[in-house]
């Protein structure tokens, strides 16, 4: 009788960071960002993610979302700053970026390494509706090799087509990155208290879910970042205190090896 192949484990150290929107206002908004790395409560961590648009803002007290005049090229000055934080606190950074390539604009998540180089580019498939400004992403979904884990993506509203666009991304995959700028309907409650268990639970992929913060404008859905294991459980969550945050798990990826 064939014995079983062995399972491969390994357990990863993550951290959402939850922080309220500064919109137009990058300097202020990569300084917090700095501060909650370097806090206790991240340090150490092996990978961090940031919320959907969080260097910009998704949309100003106004309630004007046109990024437009933020967009600036892969090598521009945001991704070198994630690059300098990532090397500065030796550790994966996976943030966002308000790509302009080849005269059109995308809502992108940039991956870096500990040491600062860029391992994974993703733009945004499905921009929402107030995304007028934002270009389909055209790069697919990536999965990436990361301290040993297999990591792919999706930005907010992705989160509705992902099963059908990138499902076998997503069954390879140990950990799904999920930045995003949530927003519910008044009164209809917190649509990724179903979304997300249950995708984790479809494909076996554990979750971080970096949200942005209480901010101006307040809208319902700011708030409750959090990390789900591949069975669908809540490992860690945002206090519901407002404020900035570090949401810390440390998650055992388990896959079967090749050819297993």
């Amino acid at each position: 009788m064939r014995q079983a192949a062995p399972v491969i484990a390994r357990c990863l150290d993550v951290v959402a960071l939850e922080l309220p929107q500064r919109f137009g206002d990058p300097r202020a908004s990569l300084a917090e960002i700095d501060r909650l790395l370097g806090s206790p409560a991240a340090r150490g961590a092996e990978l961090a993610l940031l919320p959907e648009l969080i260097i910009t803002g998704y949309v100003s007290p106004r309630g004007h979302s046109d990024l437009r005049r933020f967009a600036e090229p892969l090598d521009g000055e945001s991704a070198r700053r994630l690059a300098e934080l990532a090397r500065a606190h030796r550790i994966a950074l996976a943030g966002p970026l308000v790509e302009e390539s080849q005269g059109h604009v995308y809502n992108s998540l940039l991956v870096f390494d500990r040491d600062g180089r860029r391992i994974g580019h993703y733009r945004k498939r499905h921009p929402w509706f107030p995304e007028r400004w934002a270009t389909p992403g055209d790069l697919g979904t990536p999965v990436l090799d990361l301290r040993g884990a297999k990591v792919t993506a999706a930005i907010c509203f992705d989160i509705h087509f992902v099963s059908d666009d990138a499902g076998g991304a997503l069954d390879e995959a140990d950990l799904l990155l999920f930045p995003t700028a949530w927003v519910d309907p008044p009164g209809e409650g917190d649509a990724r208290a179903d979304l997300l268990p249950a995708l984790a639970r479809r494909h076996r992929v554990a979750v971080v879910n970096a949200n942005w913060g209480p901010s101006s404008p307040a809208l319902h859905g700011q708030g409750g970042s959090r990390i789900l294991d591949a069975r669908g459980r809540t490992v860690a969550a945002a206090p519901r205190d407002p404020g900035p945050s570090v949401v810390r798990a440390s998650l055992r990826l388990a896959h079967d090896p090749p050819g297993a």
